[in-house]
C-alpha cells in the first residue's frame, strides 16, 4: 500500500465519523457553550466543519499564514445551521479528497510552515501536519463535540466502537 493510500483510509475513517457528529449538531443549542473559556456550539462545529479544508493549503502551498502582514487576517466562519454546517464540511472533505488523490510521494518530506502574521509559529513536514494539524485535530474537536452533545443530552455517535447510547451488545 501507498503512504497515500493509507492517509486516504485514515482521512475517510475520521471524516465519516465526524460527519455523523456534526448530523446531530441541536439546532435549538447553537448558542450553547459548556462554560464561558469554551467555544460556542455554532462556532466548535463549524470548526470542524473547516478542518477538513486545511488539507489543501498543507498540500498545495509551502505555508499559511493567519495573519498575513498587510492583508486581512483569516476569520472563521460561524455556521447558521446544521444543514450549513454539513454543506460546508462535504465541500470541504470534496476538495481535500481531490488534493490527497493529486499530491506527489515526494512531497510528504517537504517542509511547511504555520504563520501569524509572517513568524513562523510550527514547522514540519508536510506528512506531519497533515497528520497533527489536519487529522488530529479534526479528532480532537470531534471529542469536544461529544462532550457538548452528552452534556444537551444528545445521543453521541459511536466512534471506534459503540457509544454509551449506541452500544447494542
Amino acid at each position: 500500500m501507498k503512504l497515500v493510500e493509507a492517509l486516504q483510509s485514515e482521512f475517510e475513517t475520521e471524516v465519516a465519523i465526524a460527519r455523523k457528529f456534526l448530523e446531530r449538531v441541536p439546532e435549538d443549542k447553537l448558542s450553547w457553550t459548556p462554560h464561558e473559556k469554551s467555544m460556542a456550539l455554532d462556532r466548535l462545529a463549524s470548526h470542524i466543519a473547516e478542518i477538513p479544508m486545511w488539507t489543501i493549503p498543507t498540500l498545495e502551498q509551502d505555508s499559511l499564514d493567519l495573519a498575513p502582514p498587510g492583508a486581512p487576517p483569516y476569520t472563521p466562519h460561524v455556521a447558521a445551521s446544521r444543514k450549513e454546517m454539513l454543506e460546508i464540511f462535504d465541500k470541504n472533505v470534496a476538495a481535500a479528497r481531490a488534493s490527497l488523490a493529486a499530491v506527489k510521494d515526494d512531497r510528504w518530506t517537504q517542509p511547511w510552515s504555520l504563520l501569524m502574521g509572517g513568524q513562523v509559529l510550527l514547522a514540519e513536514p508536510r506528512i506531519a501536519i497533515l497528520r497533527s494539524f489536519v487529522f488530529n485535530h479534526l479528532v480532537h474537536h470531534r471529542a469536544q463535540l461529544g462532550v457538548y452533545l452528552r452534556l444537551n443530552n444528545v445521543a453521541v455517535p459511536s466512534t471506534y466502537g459503540p457509544s454509551a447510547d449506541e452500544n447494542t451488545m
